[in-house]
């Protein structure tokens, strides 16, 4: 819980601070004169300020945001001496490329929080697929568990190396959001008897990539063998007398490639509150065996499945994956850009019903993401500030009323009239704004409630 609250905290505070000196940083070049810098809202708990005549930087008890404070005639009166300092004297430019700032600082900070966590490197599990679920594009495809993933190509001519599993998720999510094909290039899992294969994504009727979609797909965990872990003392694993070791083979005379299918007998096992009794062909000290293998039936959340009490599988096989500076760099701006352009996507198609609002999470949800990412490692953590920093960034470029891009929308208008947006509508437009962003907020928050619940 610390841990969650403190990574939460440190997320929200860098953001928030990159994102204000975006603004600060700019506004000072551009001569305009700012009068504070806060990082948070309501009562101040920290202030510095060099003189009076100087940036006040404060520190407020409620860190959901920020703001920074410039001189402006249109807040209160501005001494003749200091109205070339003044916001609203300042060309058009000039206050778009202030307003711009913020945003483009979180994406820019994106960039070198991708960069760094690529050459930091990460440990993922390698591409090695397990059984791909029944009827599912990849099933068609003839892809089968164990096929090593080794490359991925929209057109089948020009190819990307995979560099893990995680990365190829991303690659098929990408492809499956746009309903184009996909290639991949197989082997076994040792890199022997390479073969293409084509995955037809535009057959999925959805364009909204979650659990469902990936089963549809059929692009479950990364590979691992059918072999027991731990079995606990009292369990139906340990009643039926399977050992840590065992190789499943057959479960009701049907053939088990992995782990993953052995798993999914288990919780398959079960209908109308019980569980029907297996027959397993394992392996032992080169012996077979048949055991019979009753799972035990459990119900949670309305979802009935079996379990056994005993883990399946090792840990699949991992790998570390580390660029240099330059290509780091390079794989950091085109990570940003892919998630900028699948954030905008995701936004247009809630925006038309194309996709489920439960699709926005709030700060429960970051802060759950941001203590689970600390606890894996520094690349995961960098890798989840950078997602973040994306999506604060193109939230505020939106072209509504108080955000950055609202502002910017008005400056467009202004460019394009030759004459400022009126008070009457900066008036209508922020109340619009307002009541916008509190029902995102409202619905965000109550998605976090939803998942923490376990009703999403």
């Amino acid at each position: 819980m610390i841990t969650t609250v403190l990574a939460f905290l440190l997320t929200l505070g860098v953001l928030i601070v990159v994102h204000e000196y975006g603004h600060y940083r700019v506004a000072v070049a551009c001569g305009v004169k700012v009068l504070r810098f806060s990082v948070g809202f309501g009562r101040v708990l920290w202030r510095r300020q060099k003189d009076r005549e100087s940036t006040e930087f404060v520190v407020c008890a409620l860190p959901l945001g920020g703001y920074v404070r410039m001189l402006d005639e249109r807040e209160g009166e501005v001494r003749p001496e200091e109205r070339d300092q003044a916001f609203n004297r300042k060309p058009l430019w000039a206050r778009a490329a202030i307003v711009s700032a913020g945003p483009l600082a979180n994406l820019l900070l994106a960039v070198l929080l991708y960069a760094a966590a690529h050459v930091y490197g990460v440990v993922e599990p390698k591409a090695v697929l397990s059984t791909p679920a029944p009827a599912s594009l990849l099933e068609a495809a003839g892809v089968k568990a164990g096929d090593w993933v080794r490359s991925v190509s929209a057109d089948g001519e020009d190819w990307r190396d995979v560099a893990s599993m995680t990365d190829l998720r991303w690659q098929i999510t990408q492809a499956a959001l746009s309903g184009e094909p996909l290639y991949l290039m197989l082997s076994d899992a040792q890199g022997h008897s390479q073969r293409r294969t084509r995955i037809d994504l535009s057959q999925l009727a959805t364009r909204e990539v979650d659990a469902s979609t990936m089963k549809a797909i059929g692009l479950g965990p990364a590979y691992s063998e059918p072999v027991m872990g731990e079995v606990k003392i009292g369990g139906p694993a340990a009643a039926a007398g399977l050992r840590k070791g065992d190789r499943v083979l057959a479960i009701d005379a049907l053939p088990v490639a992995d782990a993953f299918s052995v798993r999914e007998r288990i919780m398959k096992s079960v209908a109308k509150g019980s569980a029907a009794v297996q027959r397993w062909r394992i392996e032992r000290d080169g012996q077979v065996l048949e055991l019979p293998v009753q799972p035990r039936a459990v119900n949670e959340g309305g979802r009935e499945f079996g379990r056994i009490d005993a883990f399946v599988g090792p840990p699949p096989e991992m790998v570390t994956v580390r660029q240099g500076p330059l290509e780091a760099l390079a794989l950091g701006a085109q990570r940003t850009w892919e998630v900028s352009a699948l954030t905008l996507r995701m936004l247009g198609r809630m925006l038309i019903g194309e996709a489920s609002i439960k699709n926005l999470s709030g700060p429960l949800t970051i802060a759950d993401y941001a203590g689970q990412s600390v606890q894996q490692g520094l690349s995961y953590y960098l890798a989840f500030l950078a997602l973040v920093s994306v999506s604060l960034g193109v939230l505020n470029l939106l072209p509504l009323p108080m955000l950055d891009g609202g502002h910017l929308m008005y400056y467009a208008f202004e460019g394009l009239t030759g004459r400022p947006v009126s008070d009457l509508w900066l008036a209508r437009l922020q109340r619009g704004g307002i009541a916008l962003l509190l029902m995102m907020m409202s619905v965000a928050l109550f998605n976090d409630v939803a998942r923490l619940l376990g009703l999403h």
